[in-house]
């Protein structure tokens, strides 16, 4: 019976990557247009949303959020979630209002198209360089001057399958308190399901997020880092493991 399911998962996969073409060829004047000043960024954090919603619902996926908590209008936050799949870009975007900026690896600005606005609006970050490292802070820094928000995936890259939750590192944690912005941790508890690394996997149904509550960073010092990284890990794993009882 599986052998059937081969041409799907196939086509599926393809039909994944038009999708996250098309509006970007469809919308590629205005798109351009909105990335020329820093200050345009939020009109095209607008149209990103738009896009994310087109490729979560072309590909079938319902989204159901519940949150614990709900950020408020212009205040800046480090929003970080568990990272299994491509459609957590999507997923994040189309889930969170408040207009933020991606750090991530430099690696996914070489893909054909979406690598183009990918390395014009995000914060590019080198893991194995320390100068690339130092530099996403100063980066971070004007952005959320700027008033716009973070979002980093705390594990630094996708685990493998068979890994509920892989280790995170300290980045986020330390803008978080450098910068005095409450961490507001998600949980993505369906992506690997749906659309996972694996070609011959996934298909259409439910993407559950749950939006926990804030971990907030006043008075902390960078000395508690680790700590806050800790705490914050701990919270999405448990909701993970509520789930794969």
């Amino acid at each position: 019976m599986r052998f059937f399911k081969y041409p799907f998962w196939i086509t599926y996969r393809i039909w994944f990557y038009l999708l996250v073409a098309l509006p970007i060829i469809l919308l590629f004047p205005v798109l351009l247009i909105s990335i020329l000043r820093e200050r345009w960024y939020p009109f095209f954090f607008k149209l990103a949303r738009l896009w994310a919603k087109f490729i979560l619902a072309g590909m079938g996926f319902r989204v159901k959020v519940e949150r614990d908590q709900l950020p408020e209008t212009n205040k800046s936050y480090m929003f970080i979630a568990n990272h299994t799949s491509m459609t957590d870009i999507m997923l994040m975007l189309a889930v969170v209002k408040n207009p933020f900026v991606f750090v991530g690896k430099k690696e996914l600005a070489k893909i054909p198209l979406f690598g183009f606005f990918y390395k014009r609006t995000c914060i590019l970050v080198d893991r194995s360089s320390e100068k690339s490292r130092k530099a996403v802070f100063l980066r971070a820094q004007r952005r959320l001057q700027a008033g716009l928000s973070i979002c980093i995936f705390p594990e630094g890259g996708v685990p493998q399958e068979e890994v509920m939750l892989d280790t995170f590192k300290d980045g986020a944690f330390r803008l978080a308190i450098k910068h005095q912005i409450p961490v507001v941790p998600l949980v993505f508890f369906d992506n690997k399901k749906r659309f996972s690394y694996t070609i011959f996997s996934g298909g259409p149904g439910v993407m559950r997020v749950k939006v926990l509550k804030f971990l907030f960073t006043e008075k902390l010092t960078i000395e508690k880092t680790k700590a806050l990284n800790t705490k914050a890990r701990e919270m999405i794993y448990q909701e993970l493991k509520k789930v794969a009882k």
